[in-house]
């Protein structure tokens, strides 16, 4: 009885899995999803036999790999790391490309044969060095290390886009045995190339320009010059010359050394960009802004007309019996204001800027209050580096550089035919004959051919001038009958209608040396494009100018690029 009890209750402890989960249909609280209320299975012993095959042949295919790397091999591999080392190269980016208008190339990278790993620059030639500048290129130290990594811009367009154009450099690992063989090497970085730049520069007409300018400095001793031509409408500079120039290869190779220091020494000043940073006395260019002034003011009719013997005399403060002469280059009888803008009359402009006898005139606030108006005696925002603001004389002015000489009205009659201290910039100049010829806009030079906002933060800003239309008529009657035949006859050509303004400014005390000007606009009924060159301290006896520049100009434009008259 005792061993059927004991055996009863040993059998009832054993319970079978299928009784565990005979319900579990209808048991709510069993997740399904973990498996639960369900039987489990046993690994199947051919599954268990797979693994431990496949995993013994690994543990075999690593041993005999390890064996062959550290026992056959191992001496030779431990030399190699012994002697190689891995390093993080530059990989260098291309610089990205400078075009003119048409997309012709001004400035492109080309293979250096000595530096197989950077490109170099080059550069359109001639005319064009001071607005693209040039670069400085990646430095090694003397065991071939870069120390500087990046491509440089220097000067013009290089400089003031270099964030745009330099692009971004890529880097790699190299592998590098003790004789500088490379083992291997990976890519860490890829390279960006930097962004192209689209100027407004017909390269056609810059590059003619500067050798018309070359030709005339070298064969009749003027110092160097300028020139410019914008767009009046939106300020596009199609042209932009200085002469001398440097060679923007030669600095950004740095190799030449004589020929650098040439650059660097020479008196005619190679580095200097005249058109934007070169101060000059303008003479006789300022007096269309006179002229404006003086209308705007109500001081004079425009068809007054004003006697010129040759000369104005008046007291001297100092000596009674004595008098101060001012004088004409000429006498040129009666004038009115646009007939004393063609020929240039002194004494019209001595008269209606400092007044004379009965006359009244615009005096010197007025004067600085008319020019300044035009943008002159400031910077234009041109989007180059090391641009200079003019200076136009006044009482102030004088005060701070001649201490203890007072103002007297023979200073204002010498800055109303832009002599004494008055200086502007060649830039200043063509976007204020903008404004002349546009009727009172004035806009921003620029080099861009379309505002980028991703390439530049200036902007085309364009300033209304308040003066009436009929007052800049008057003006431009007189710009044209100074082709016609005033001071500028040899801008009278035959293909289109230009008006224009002469002006020569006597340097020194020995006044042997001038500076020639020619300022204009054409067409002349429907203006758009202005010019301005300058020819720097020539000698006063030469036969030759800046209109004889711009004449040139027309004529070869006139047959190689006549789309600029139509």
């Amino acid at each position: 009885m005792m061993i059927q009890i004991f055996k009863k209750r040993k059998h009832n402890s054993i319970i079978n899995p299928d009784e565990i989960f005979l319900d579990s249909k209808n048991l709510q609280n069993f997740d399904r999803q973990q498996f639960e209320g369900r039987i489990e299975h046993p690994i199947p012993k051919k599954t268990v036999s797979f693994l431990g095959v496949f995993c013994l042949i690994v543990i075999l295919v690593f041993g005999i790999r390890l064996s062959y790397l550290q026992i056959k091999n191992g001496e030779s591999y431990r030399e190699r790391s012994e002697n190689n080392i891995l390093d993080k190269i530059n990989i260098f980016t291309e610089r990205g490309i400078i075009y003119d208008r048409n997309k012709k190339e001004l400035a492109w990278n080309i293979k250096n044969e000595n530096s197989p790993d950077i490109y170099t620059r080059a550069y359109a030639t001639p005319g064009f060095a001071h607005v693209l500048g040039y670069v400085r290129y990646p430095a090694k130290d003397r065991s071939g290390k870069y120390w500087q990594d990046e491509f440089e811009g220097i000067d013009g367009l290089e400089k003031e886009y270099n964030e745009n154009i330099k692009g971004e450099n890529g880097s790699k690992i190299v592998e590098v045995n003790a004789l500088g063989e490379i083992q291997s090497e990976n890519i860490i970085n890829a390279p960006k190339r930097g962004e192209d730049l689209v100027t407004s520069i017909d390269s056609r007409i810059q590059s003619q320009l500067f050798i018309l300018i070359k030709n005339l400095s070298e064969n009749y001793s003027f110092t160097g010059g300028a020139g410019i031509l914008m767009n009046v409408e939106n300020g596009e500079i199609l042209a932009s010359t200085s002469f001398p120039e440097y060679d923007s290869e030669i600095l950004s190779l740095g190799n030449d050394k004589e020929k650098i220091s040439k650059y660097i020494t020479d008196k005619r000043k190679f580095f200097l960009d005249r058109a934007v940073s070169g101060l000059y006395a303008p003479g006789s260019i300022v007096k269309p802004f006179l002229a404006l002034g003086a209308l705007v003011e109500g001081i004079i009719d425009p068809f007054k007309k004003i006697l010129s013997t040759g000369s104005i005399s008046i007291p001297n403060p100092y000596d009674k019996t004595k008098e101060t002469v001012f004088k004409d280059w000429k006498a040129h009888g009666w004038t009115d204001m646009a007939q004393a803008l063609a020929v240039s009359s002194d004494v019209y402009f001595y008269t209606i800027g400092g007044g004379f006898e009965k006359q009244k005139g615009l005096g010197i606030a007025n004067i600085g209050k008319y020019t300044k108006l035009f943008g002159i005696g400031e910077m234009t925002g041109v989007d180059l580096p090391d641009e200079k603001s003019g200076t136009i004389p006044s009482p102030e002015w004088k005060l701070k550089n001649f201490k203890g000489d007072p103002w007297r009205i023979g200073d204002t009659y010498h800055t109303a035919i832009g002599q004494y201290g008055f200086q502007v910039t060649p830039i200043e100049i063509v976007r204020a004959t903008g404004a002349i010829a546009n009727s009172g806009t004035l806009v921003t030079p620029h080099f861009l051919l379309e505002p980028n906002p991703a390439l530049s933060t200036w902007q085309i800003d364009k300033t209304s001038i308040q003066i009436k239309k009929e007052h800049f008529d008057i003006v431009h009657d007189g710009m044209r009958q100074t082709v016609l035949y005033g001071t500028a006859v040899a801008l009278n050509v035959p293909f289109v209608e230009i008006a224009a303004k002469t002006g020569t400014a006597q340097l020194g005390v020995a006044k042997n040396k001038v500076n020639s000007w020619v300022m204009g606009f054409f067409p002349y009924k429907n203006p758009k494009y202005a010019f301005t060159v300058m020819m720097e301290a020539g000698p006063t006896e030469n036969s030759v100018n800046a209109t004889t520049v711009m004449r040139q100009l027309l004529d070869w434009m006139a047959i190689y690029t006549p789309e600029y008259f139509k």
